[in-house]
């Protein structure tokens, strides 16, 4: 199992937000999670990333088995945990190539690597670039200095590829794109799924999930997973809302 997560508990200030979560990720899958705003979504994705914001009270987080609980965000991302964000932040001055010549030899570091060579990196970024349709000028640009949103979550896309995670999570990686974009970052992902991979999709719209066909669909309402499907599950909660989901629950 990839990713296991047993009966969650968690909060934020004090306040309960995931009420005893279970999810069952295999390798080689693809997860959508979708919920209402206020749902617990990206507070599951935090946690599981490590973020030391957000405090577990109770239940627990394994990676292939182990128990991760007690990893600082840092080590989960060097032990293939990728998460990505709403909101990525701006480095002037550093490039994306340079951003990710770093990141990757960090977490080679943290494995006892040597530096990966310069050459190997060139060819990799090449790949990978050519893999997600990638134009060459936009790796020499400072990172997300005046990307449009697009761009940003292609260029996090890019990231993972580069990273290859053992368990990717994408946290509403469809907020405010265009259906080009959407559709972009949909096919970088698409092309990224391996037998080795897993990778969980938090979204608030089906929309994504034309273009990303998940193999399980969980609904994840009030901090629990209440329902759990195939894409035929977005369709449902598209065509309703989650309004049935809470009259089910209380039925």
């Amino acid at each position: 199992m990839m990713l296991k997560i047993k009966d969650l508990h968690a909060s934020v200030e004090g306040k309960e937000i995931l009420k005893g979560l279970n999810l069952d990720v295999k390798a080689g899958e693809i997860h959508a999670i979708m919920g209402p705003n206020g749902a617990g979504k990206s507070t599951l994705a935090n946690i599981v990333a490590g973020k030391e914001e957000y405090e577990v009270t109770g239940g627990e987080i394994l990676l292939e088995g182990e128990d991760i609980d007690e990893l600082a965000a840092e080590e989960r991302a060097h032990n293939g945990v990728f998460l990505s964000f709403q909101y990525p932040v701006e480095i002037p001055g550093v490039t994306v190539t340079n951003f990710m010549k770093t990141a990757i030899n960090e977490t080679r570091k943290a494995q006892g690597l040597e530096e990966m060579p310069a050459k190997d990196m060139l060819k990799k970024i090449r790949e990978k670039s050519e893999l997600l349709e990638i134009d060459r000028k936009f790796l020499s640009r400072s990172l997300n200095e005046g990307f449009s949103g697009g761009e940003k979550k292609r260029n996090e896309i890019f990231q993972m590829a580069m990273m290859e995670p053992k368990l990717a999570i994408l946290d509403e990686t469809d907020s405010g794109l265009d259906i080009d974009a959407l559709r972009i970052v949909a096919n970088g992902v698409n092309k990224l799924k391996s037998p080795e991979n897993a990778i969980v999709v938090i979204t608030h719209y089906q929309r994504l999930l034309d273009y990303i066909v998940p193999d399980f669909v969980h609904v994840l309402y009030d901090g629990k997973i209440v329902k759990s499907g195939t894409k035929e599950l977005a369709l449902e909660l598209e065509e309703k809302g989650y309004d049935w989901i809470k009259e089910e629950i209380n039925a």
